[in-house]
């Protein structure tokens, strides 16, 4: 989606803000070429649609007063009184992206004893935003399922609010066989929703940040390493279970916060390149992107494999002027065997909204999936309603 127009002038105050700016600074180029962004093809009537995106707090989109013109007659509504820019929501989201079969958003930071917010979520998402919308198509209708933190060592910041996956899927989307969570991820950073009609496993990350803090053992409490290692373990865990449901005739997608930049190409003004950053970045590539015949899953990177060499980025601070500082750290990862239709990441201001990150979406064809895949897998699952 193409970025504000520069001949509109910004509020007195921001022009003071970037006036101080350019006197004490130099500009830095911005490499996000412009250009024209893909929409996704809503003429496919064999593929899946899938968004992802770091929402960095989902509150600012469902905890709202009502707007003044909601008491309005209806005749005094317009579009523009619930754009996101003025109003931000989900479903203000959703129907900008016309309605997506899946949208898989992280670190929505809610509290796994908060089922107040989680009833907002599905309240917000399945509330037409004006009469022109439908209200009881299942084409503009969605389920949400969550995965909080529950680990009591690991995920204890403000007051439980950290981390926490959520997807929405659309009700139409097929016979959905169950949304599951792992028994290997107590803070809230994996959620599985199986497609079983397509034979498509959506897996939602919000894969660990690596750094010096400390990791504790989810039992006991004792420090057992640091998030660099488990980054890796989780790398190496989530692997395993790609693997599994590739071997029972699944096509597997990986979207969400991967939080790691691959190559330079993905990161500005450049990759962080400390010991271990290096370290997990291999491993990632080790893990996922290489070839199956060299250990890895084979997995293709979306964005790649449609744009190329194209720069653009999705972790986009908010505290900085725009352009001065990206990565691409949000990625959406296919089986080897999955039709890519389209991909591309929505890289604007507009798009960002509250958060620090953009979306990105992917759409994948399915005519060619399985039509019968195994519906167990090796051990129990934690199921989510």
């Amino acid at each position: 989606m193409a970025s504000r127009s520069p001949s509109l002038s910004p509020p007195p105050l921001k022009r003071r803000r970037l006036a101080s700016l350019k006197t004490t600074r130099q500009p830095r180029p911005i490499i996000s070429t412009p250009r024209l962004q893909v929409r996704p093809n809503l003429t496919q009537t064999h593929s899946i649609r899938i968004y992802a995106w770091n929402i960095n707090g989902i509150a600012p989109y469902v905890d709202q007063q009502p707007s003044i013109k909601t008491y309005f007659p209806t005749k005094s509504f317009t579009r523009s009184s619930t754009s996101p820019a003025s109003q931000p929501s989900l479903r203000a989201c959703l129907r900008r992206w016309s309605f997506p079969h899946i949208i898989c958003l992280q670190e929505v930071k809610v509290a796994p004893s908060d089922t107040s917010s989680q009833a907002s979520v599905r309240r917000v998402i399945n509330t037409p935003l004006s009469e022109d919308e439908p209200s009881a198509e299942p084409t503009c209708l969605y389920h949400a399922h969550f995965n909080l933190p529950r680990d009591k060592h690991n995920a204890t910041g403000f007051g439980g609010r950290v981390y926490g996956v959520c997807t929405l899927v659309r009700r139409d989307s097929g016979s959905i066989s169950r949304t599951h969570i792992v028994d290997w991820d107590l803070e809230g950073r994996v959620l599985i929703t199986e497609l079983q009609e397509p034979g498509l496993a959506v897996f939602n990350i919000y894969a660990v940040n690596g750094t010096t803090n400390p990791y504790r053992d989810p039992n006991s409490g004792k420090v057992v390493g640091d998030r660099h290692m488990r980054k890796r373990i989780f790398h190496s865990k989530l692997r395993d279970e790609c693997s599994r449901y590739e071997a029972q005739g699944w096509n597997v997608v990986i979207a969400g916060d991967m939080n790691i930049s691959q190559t330079p190409l993905d990161s500005y003004p450049q990759l962080r390149m400390g010991k271990e950053h290096v370290i997990n970045r291999q491993h990632f590539v080790d893990t996922f992107t290489r070839v199956k015949e060299e250990g890895g899953l084979g997995m293709r990177d979306s964005f790649r494999e449609v744009h190329g060499e194209h720069r653009s980025y999705s972790y986009r601070p908010p505290g900085r002027v725009w352009g001065e500082g990206m990565d691409r750290v949000d990625l959406i990862l296919v089986s080897e065997g999955t039709k890519i239709i389209g991909a591309d990441i929505l890289d604007s201001e507009l798009e960002r909204g509250k958060s620090d990150h953009v979306p990105l979406w992917v759409e994948v064809g399915i005519e060619n999936a399985k039509e019968e895949v195994k519906s167990e897998n090796e051990k129990p699952r934690d199921e989510v309603r």
